[in-house]
């Protein structure tokens, strides 16, 4: 009887530390939560580091820009909450930045336009190589760079600021008949 017990005690404890093993190697893959004031306090930020920092988001479409603190502790969320997000901290950092929307028949999307990087900064290239789309600026150069990633014509396009949860219009732009 008393081998029965030893044999069984060992079989429990490797048993234990087997499912301890499995818990500590399979655990979350999401990185630790970044902070706004990560990005406030990162004095290397660039529009190319900063989008890379959003690799292992995920995208969930929301009705309403979240709070970024909500966009970052929960690593979830859409296009217009990381280009508002974005085009706040770059600006912190002394680059101009705007807000542009693209919309098609289908849907609007929503990217930031750093004038410094001569790019836009598009939620949906995160996980990309070179993540930077180059372009001139211009509403309709964004419009028609951003309408062609959905494989879609674009109707119009929107520069706008958002603040305190406020969306004003800046600037709009249509496609040449």
């Amino acid at each position: 009887m008393k081998i029965i017990l030893n044999y069984m005690t060992c079989i429990l404890n490797k048993w234990w530390l087997a499912m301890l093993l499995l818990l500590l190697t399979c655990g979350t893959t999401s990185l630790p939560a970044m902070t706004w004031n990560d990005f406030r306090n990162d004095r290397t930020l660039t529009p190319e580091n900063l989008i890379r920092k959003f690799a292992n988001f995920k995208f969930k479409l929301f009705d309403a820009v979240q709070s970024r603190d909500t966009f970052l502790s929960t690593q979830i969320g859409d296009c217009d909450d990381f280009a508002t997000l974005a085009a706040d901290a770059l600006r912190e950092k002394g680059y101009t930045t705007k807000l542009v929307a693209v919309f098609t028949a289908k849907q609007a999307h929503v990217v930031c336009y750093v004038k410094e990087a001569g790019a836009y900064l598009d939620y949906n290239n995160r996980k990309k190589p070179s993540p930077l789309v180059p372009t001139d600026g211009s509403l309709a150069d964004i419009a028609r760079k951003v309408a062609r990633s959905f494989g879609a014509p674009w109707c119009s396009v929107l520069e706008y600021t958002f603040k305190n949860g406020v969306k004003r219009a800046v600037a709009t732009d249509f496609p040449q008949a």
